[in-house]
């Protein structure tokens, strides 16, 4: 079977880190062609470590090439949404990095785009991949921990705001602070994990405190720093929230920073028979009771790479032209979420579907 030629769109980070090593990690199925940035040297570089392609600077310059069908976009958030359409358009199936977009009303732009033109448009969801997660999905869904009625989500980190006045802090280019970057992954685990639970309403309130003064801010590190003083940041740094679901409720507490010189990055699902504490990106534990005794079962087990299962995943579905557990179609029910999260923080009440 040919190699699928394939695109990356944003050479960063994200690029770097996860997408070409799954290509790599998937050589016998995909071959990156293209390797687009506006910034010429990193698109150079991830060239050269891939070790082939061609470096580019413009995407539209491959738009109408015949042998690419196969499209990632790892760019900041705001463009997430026009070269996602623009490459539906133009017949190439896309898996676009998390959020899906700055907003739902752009990621729905996106899910019409793809069910127009007939392609797939995955979302960049990886701990849909997770081997954790996937696990503790099927024990939540054969019952074992009977009806979950409450689940607590954690993302709290000690002053480690990412690219401090870059796109990750600039609210027109990133749609928000730590809820649309760290939070999208752990609501999006959660509507896969609890069987995809009908959002009725949520309330919530954002703060932007540690990083106002961007100069004065003393950090402990800095994903894609290190920070521009020049630039912006005026997002938040710190949610809570409560979600209301026709299933369980949700509660959440968020921080890039938080004078806490602790991190808190779990999940836990309260269900009436058992409950389950994922480590994010861990093991997980189950809590029970049993024949009046208490138990406390730990799980561990070999673990795949969940952007090289993502990936593959992404190849072998689009060319068969089927959905899956990435489609736009699920990661858009968390963009609305998110929404509804922002709107409460801004109205300073709760919303409702």
């Amino acid at each position: 079977m040919p190699q699928t030629k394939v695109a990356v769109i944003g050479c960063g980070t994200i690029g770097t880190s996860a997408h070409m090593p799954g290509y790599k990690a998937a050589s016998d199925l995909a071959e990156i062609k293209y390797f687009v940035d506006i910034l010429p040297d990193r698109a150079k570089k991830l060239r050269d470590d891939y070790g082939k392609g061609e470096a580019l600077e413009d995407y539209r310059d491959i738009l109408d090439d015949p042998e690419l069908e196969c499209v990632s976009v790892c760019t900041p958030n705001y463009v997430h949404a026009p070269i996602t359409i623009d490459f539906l358009k133009a017949g190439k199936h896309v898996l676009c990095e998390k959020p899906a977009a700055i907003n739902a009303k752009a990621a729905a732009d996106m899910q019409r785009a793809a069910d127009e033109s007939g392609k797939i448009l995955n979302i960049g969801v990886c701990n849909r991949f997770n081997t954790a997660v996937c696990r503790l999905e099927r024990l939540i869904a054969s019952g074992e921990l009977g009806s979950i009625y409450h689940i607590v989500c954690n993302f709290r980190a000690h002053r480690s705001i990412p690219g401090m006045g870059g796109p990750f802090t600039t609210k027109s280019m990133a749609g928000g602070g730590v809820l649309i970057d760290w939070g999208v992954h752990y609501l999006d685990l959660i509507l896969y994990c609890a069987q995809d639970p009908a959002v009725k309403a949520a309330s919530a309130a954002t703060y932007a405190k540690l990083g106002a003064d961007m100069r004065g801010y003393a950090f402990v590190g800095m994903w894609a720093g290190p920070p521009d003083y020049s630039g912006t940041n005026d997002v938040e740094e710190f949610v809570t929230g409560l979600v209301r679901t026709d299933g369980p409720t949700i509660s959440l507490n968020g921080a890039w920073a938080q004078n806490i010189g602790q991190s808190d990055t779990y999940i836990d699902f309260l269900g009436d028979k058992g409950g389950a504490r994922l480590q994010y990106g861990g093991d997980f534990t189950v809590y029970g009771a049993r024949e009046g005794m208490l138990t406390e079962t730990k799980y561990q087990f070999q673990k795949e790479n969940m952007y090289d299962a993502e990936i593959r995943d992404f190849i072998v579905k689009a060319k068969a032209g089927e959905k899956t557990k990435a489609n736009i179609d699920q990661a858009i029910k968390t963009s609305r979420l998110m929404d509804m999260l922002y709107e409460s923080a801004a109205l300073g009440r709760e919303v409702t579907v």
